[in-house]
């Protein structure tokens, strides 16, 4: 017989999971404000194997609207140049020999709305996750009344369930918001 306490909390675990996935996910989107999350899937070649940029210079902002990036080893800065125009974060790299120095543009209206869109389909990804730990959990709970738990604790199980559901759905449509009103400020 399952234990209804431990498969509540790894529901709620997975679904924990997907607001993160949503978080991380959300920080990479470019909002017309330099963040430094970004550049957190671009790696360089460095000395023969292909590591994070930030394990190979030092990322900061000091503005608003830039992201200064000073190598460690000076000899890399080609190799991080390279590695900023190959990556999705569509921004040309300023190099000036010892810093590289990328300008955030600020977004069109059009652009903002496309933005808007993106992390609309990044927050529906994670909603599914969140739907799809509520159905697995459910499926459970059903095959547990065959193996002996009672219908009325199955049924407090599943109103525990819909609230963690409930409590999470929230949770990203209030990152999604928070993500829109970002993208749409001027």
């Amino acid at each position: 017989m399952i234990d209804v306490k431990q498969t509540l909390a790894s529901a709620e675990e997975r679904m924990e999971m997907a607001a993160m996935f949503l978080e991380e996910e959300l920080n990479r989107v470019r909002a017309g404000r330099a963040n430094v999350a970004i550049l957190d899937g671009v790696r360089v070649e460095s000395y023969g194997s292909k590591v994070p940029l930030n394990q190979v210079a030092n990322i900061s902002t000091p503005d608003a609207r830039t992201i200064a990036i000073k190598p460690w080893d000076k000899k890399q800065i080609r190799d991080i140049e390279k590695a900023i125009m190959d990556s999705d974060v569509g921004i040309t790299p300023e190099n000036n020999g010892e810093i590289i120095r990328l300008g955030i543009p600020q977004p069109t209206e059009e652009r903002r709305r496309d933005l808007v869109k993106q992390c609309n389909k990044i927050a529906e990804k994670a909603k599914v996750e969140v739907r799809n730990v509520r159905a697995d959990i459910k499926d459970k709970l059903k095959k547990a009344i065959k193996d002996g738990l009672s219908e009325d604790n199955e049924k407090d199980a599943e109103n525990d369930l819909q609230k963690l559901h409930d409590k999470y759905i929230k949770k990203l449509d209030d990152l999604m918001e928070a993500k829109n009103k970002e993208i749409m400020t001027v």
